[in-house]
């Protein structure tokens, strides 16, 4: 196993977590050569130095890598796992940057020879724009980077995972699929469609008075702001970890429920226990 100096780094997709990522990396590995559709996403990366080689073709972009990085939305990399897989060189490992781990770990088990490595990973960072416009070369600092491994993971290959992490800036933490599937279902989906719902009810009510947006203030342009993320990227998101968003907005459902019981019985003593109790608990969360 190669350490990560030595290695050539093929990130395919350079949107702002595959563009940040590649810059982030160049100049702490051999070679990172970018994979993108359009030739204007490739020449942006090489005039911002964020790739060192670029090519729109997926096949010759992998055929000498040793490191390849999925950085497409969930059901495109699953795609390209099956287009990329008979192209790779020995030993090459295939990581992704997909928000869900299930039915990506799957494909990659099912889906790459056994001469390949298989590694999922999640960092936890983003934006809401999309692009690589927007791309930063710092955008992986001080995040948690998820590194899921398969069975047939070797040490070395997690080993790797963890040294590219910390390369970034990033905090590797080992997670199961399923369970990392669980909690992002939680932290990180369910506020999503928190945001969602919270624009469309201000569309559907208050935004035919012109004075609202006179008044907004950052309160509401905090909670709203992921509403504001690719759409693609979010429905293949929500289509592949169902189960645990629907879980995490039934659970929402029943604790806005119980709020709302409090408002229309006019407990003001158990309402304001209930809020001060679930203030406490977000100061624990973020000291």
């Amino acid at each position: 196993m190669k350490s990560l100096s030595d290695c050539t780094i093929t990130v395919v997709g350079l949107g702002l977590m595959g563009g940040s990522l590649a810059g982030a990396l160049r100049g702490k590995c051999k070679c990172v050569v970018g994979v993108a559709r359009r030739q204007e996403t490739l020449d942006f990366a090489l005039a911002h130095g964020l790739v060192d080689e670029g090519t729109s073709d997926l096949i010759t972009g992998v055929r000498d890598a040793d490191v390849v990085i999925l950085g497409t939305p969930v059901r495109v990399i699953i795609e390209q796992l099956a287009e990329l897989a008979p192209h790779l060189r020995e030993g090459c490992i295939v990581m992704d940057l997909g928000s869900t781990k299930s039915f990506i770990v799957e494909a990659m088990d099912r889906l790459l020879p056994a001469h390949i490595q298989p590694l999922g990973t999640h960092p936890m960072c983003g934006k809401e724009k999309s692009g690589i416009e927007v791309a930063e070369t710092t955008l992986y600092n001080g995040c948690t980077f998820i590194l899921t491994p398969l069975p047939r993971t070797t040490e070395a290959t997690v080993a790797l995972g963890r040294e590219l992490a910390e390369a970034v800036g990033a905090n590797p933490l080992v997670l199961e699929a399923d369970r990392q599937d669980y909690l992002v279902g939680t932290v990180s989906h369910l506020p999503y469609l928190l945001a969602c719902s919270l624009v469309a009810t201000a569309n559907a009510t208050t935004s035919k008075d012109p004075a609202v947006w006179k008044i907004v203030a950052g309160g509401y342009r905090d909670t709203s702001r992921v509403a504001g993320s690719d759409v693609k990227m979010m429905l293949d998101i929500l289509m592949t970890n169902q189960g645990h968003v629907l879980d995490a907005v039934h659970a929402f459902e029943a604790q806005l429920q119980a709020l709302t019981r409090l408002i229309e019985a006019g407990d003001e003593e158990e309402l304001c226990k209930v809020l001060s109790a679930i203030r406490a608990q977000r100061r624990e969360m973020f000291p």
